[in-house]
Order: C-alpha cells, then structure tokens, then sequence
C-alpha cells in the first residue's frame, strides 16, 4: 500500500494473534516494526516459550520480506515500562511514524461478582495504556514536527453490550472517544487518529470458542457472512488505515466484523408488518 515502505512502526501486543498479524503485514508493506511483548513474573515457563517462537516466527517473514524488526519488552499497563518502549523503539529504529495500540486483556465474571482487582486490570491495560502509548507517540509526532498515525484496535463490543465482560466492553467505549478526541484534537498538526473494531476472530484469545464445534456455531450463527474473521483480515484494514489511500481518514472506527454490528437478529422482519 502507499505509503508503508520505510515507516517506522510500534504493535503493542504484538506476539500473537491480531498484533501478530499486523506486524507481520507491516513488514510485508516494506515497514520497520517494532514488537512489544509483555513478559511478567506471573506468566509461567511454558508461556514465555510461546511467546519466544512467536515473536522469532514473525521476525522471519519481516525479515524475508526485506524490513527490519526489533522486539521490545513492557507492560502497558505501567508509565515507565511504556516511555521506556518508545525511547527503544525511535532509537532503534530511527524514529517512529504509526503506532498500533493493539495491547488488551479480558476477564470473564458476573458483574455483581466483579472484582476491583479484576476491573482495575482490565481497564489499565486497554484504557490507560492505550492512553498512555498515544501520549507519548503524539509527543515524539509533535517534537519531530512531523505527520503521524494511531491506530486503535478496539472492538465491536465499543457498540455492543457484552454481559459477563462488563470492565472489556467499557474499555472498548472508552477507546471510542479516546480515538475521537485525539482525531479532533490533533487533525490540524498532521496526526490522524483510527480505530478498527473487529468482530468475532479467530486468535489464541477465543480459543475456547474455536476449539468448541458447538460453542463456534452459536457463535458464527450471530454473523451475517457466517463465519469468523481471520487476524490477516483485521491486519489488513489496519494497514490501509495508516497508508497514504486513508489520508482523508480521521476519528473512525471501522468495524471488520462480518455484519456482527447491523443487528443481525433484524435479519428476519419480525416488526409490524
């Protein structure tokens, strides 16, 4: 796509799944990317494997394909480790044109069971950290006085309700308006601010659905196309959103979701007829 060859990129969340697939395709384009991953004391041995072939399996295909990566380890749910990431990733790279806030976390449980502890998690790492990662992102943008992009990976739960996931879904609604105001506040500096909003997707994340027949069914029975997305799909919409051909782009959200948001119930006229 226009545009993409030679930028400097940074995916949070950029091991698996959806940030993956965005990091991969980033290099496809001909972009530098950077990687972040999170490596906690609380993640166990087995995990920290995973992540490692991960990460090294998508540096291969950017690699391949002619661009440079770099890995970058923080948790977004911390200031330091996040200004930290971005001094590592405009040194390394030499600069930094879009970032990806793709970095998020759910927590399943009835909402009178919710735990401050749970919701606090929750909204740290999706809210504030999205938050955090754009402030500092605009402020390289402005200091360098030069364009930038901000792509926010949200959610179509930003539009609809998710029982049992209530500190996700306000995560998401909280995204929408933090992508809005950033779009309007900044559009006249150069700074375009984006979200995608993908549907149900077929990542590590939803495992439990995808490995499910029965459980997968009722799931893709909700979307109008029929079936899943792939993290390709999503990486696809979010690169066309940073290239030149999205220039006129601003404070949307673009959902990549089947049909999920047209209220597919509505498929059968069941009004006053």
């Amino acid at each position: 796509m226009n545009g993409i060859r030679d930028k400097n990129v940074l995916v949070t969340g950029g091991s698996s799944g959806i940030g993956q697939a965005i990091a991969v395709r980033f290099g496809l384009e001909g972009a530098n990317v950077a990687i972040n991953y999170r490596k906690g004391e609380e993640e166990a041995e087995a995990t920290h494997a995973q992540i490692y072939a991960a990460i090294e399996e998508c540096g291969r295909q950017i690699e391949t394909a002619g661009a440079r990566h770099i890995l970058v380890q923080a948790d977004v749910a911390k200031e330091d480790d996040i200004r930290t990431m971005m001094e590592t990733t405009v040194r390394e790279l030499g600069g930094l044109d879009i970032l990806i806030n793709n970095a998020g976390i759910q927590s399943a449980a009835d909402s009178h069971e919710l735990t401050v502890e749970q919701y606090d998690r929750v909204m740290t790492v999706n809210a504030r950290g999205a938050f955090l990662c754009a402030r500092e992102a605009i402020r390289h943008f402005l200091a360098e006085r030069k364009p930038g992009v901000i792509i926010n990976m949200s959610s179509v739960h930003q539009l609809i309700p998710k029982p049992r996931f209530l500190s996700y879904a306000m995560s998401k609604g909280a995204m929408q308006n933090l992508t809005r105001s950033l779009a309007l506040e900044y559009a006249g500096r150069g700074i375009r601010v984006n979200g995608v909003g993908p549907g149900a997707t077929v990542t590590p994340m939803n495992q439990a659905w995808i490995d499910d027949p029965e459980k997968r069914a009722q799931v893709e029975g909700h979307i109008p196309l029929g079936r899943a997305g792939t993290a390709e799909e999503m990486a696809a919409v979010t690169v066309f959103l940073c290239s030149d051909e999205a220039a006129y782009i601003t404070g949307q959200t673009l959902f990549v979701d089947g049909g999920l948001t047209l209220f597919p119930d509505f498929r059968s006229a069941w009004s006053s007829e």
